[in-house]
């Protein structure tokens, strides 16, 4: 069963739509969905895995693991596009590649959404918080108040670096895109408000505007070059009230910066079953 909810569209043809579509919200199955032969990723009885590299970078002095893949195959004039996918608290970014249907929060989706990635013609990198991705982002850390002097921004600036030096392959630096969940949501924003120009397209689950944290939240400045972005709430999110997010959808959406809202009626904090297939979609809408 589809619905859809939108909001008035404004003269540059910007919109947000809610999709809520009742799909189970705990398993996906009993068994992984086969991964296609020209896949990165494969399966077995119950887990889906994608084969990666861990590189560690130094950022203002700390060591960081970036976990990575391209696609198979020959890359395109100037490299593959990059996707870049921000892991939520406490759970490191190792666990983007590989999960079960039996797994919590919506594991399997997220490795998912790694492999359409790939099999669509993204390399993926997904970076490690502090302590080896027991933590959280800066972004929104109330005893980091200046990002630009936390060792994140650092990050991403030597990620960013490390982009262009084919430090992670034949990539394209121009062509990145960014995708997280909780922590990682407000990480995905942070790439609009402190990175301008860099990124083609977002795609948040379960997070809002680059400061909120949780229910605190007030939509901050919407930088006028905001990349596209894509929403994915758990319409009963405990932990990010979907609120917060209609909040950060609207603001774009009276700026006239495309936005299109994902919403799982039945979903608490999590990433929801449409998102494997609206993320590659989406990303794949603004990879020209």
């Amino acid at each position: 069963m589809l619905g859809t909810r939108p909001i008035q569209r404004s003269r540059a043809a910007t919109a947000v739509a809610a999709i809520a579509v009742l799909l189970g919200t705990t398993l996906v199955g009993c068994s992984p969905t086969p991964a296609p032969p020209s896949s990165r990723c494969s399966t077995d009885a119950l887990v889906l895995t994608c084969p990666h590299n861990s590189t560690t970078l130094v950022a203002a002095g700390e060591a960081r693991v970036v976990h990575w893949q391209v696609p198979r195959g020959t890359p395109p004039t100037g490299g593959w596009p990059v996707a870049i996918m921000f892991q939520g608290t406490l759970a490191t970014a190792a666990l983007s590649w590989t999960a079960s249907p039996l797994e919590p929060f919506g594991a399997y989706y997220q490795t998912q959404v790694v492999q359409g990635l790939l099999d669509n013609g993204f390399a993926v990198l997904t970076p490690e918080t502090h302590l080896a991705g027991l933590t959280f982002w800066d972004t929104n850390n109330p005893l980091v108040p200046d990002y630009y002097q936390s060792n994140d921004h650092a990050l991403m600036l030597t990620i960013f670096d490390r982009l262009a030096d084919g430090t992670f392959g034949a990539v394209n630096p121009a062509r990145l895109f960014a995708t997280g969940i909780s922590s990682g949501g407000y990480m995905t924003s942070r790439m609009a408000v402190s990175y301008p120009g860099r990124f083609k397209a977002l795609a948040i689950q379960s997070a809002s505007y680059a400061t909120c944290a949780g229910p605190l939240c007030s939509i901050g400045p919407i930088p006028a070059d905001h990349p596209p972005t894509l929403f994915l709430h758990g319409n009963l999110d405990p932990v990010v009230p979907v609120g917060t997010m209609w909040a950060y959808a609207g603001a774009l959406n009276a700026a006239g910066r495309p936005t299109l809202v994902v919403v799982d009626p039945l979903s608490l904090h999590r990433w929801i079953p449409q998102a494997p297939g609206e993320v590659v979609n989406w990303f794949r809408t603004y990879n020209s």
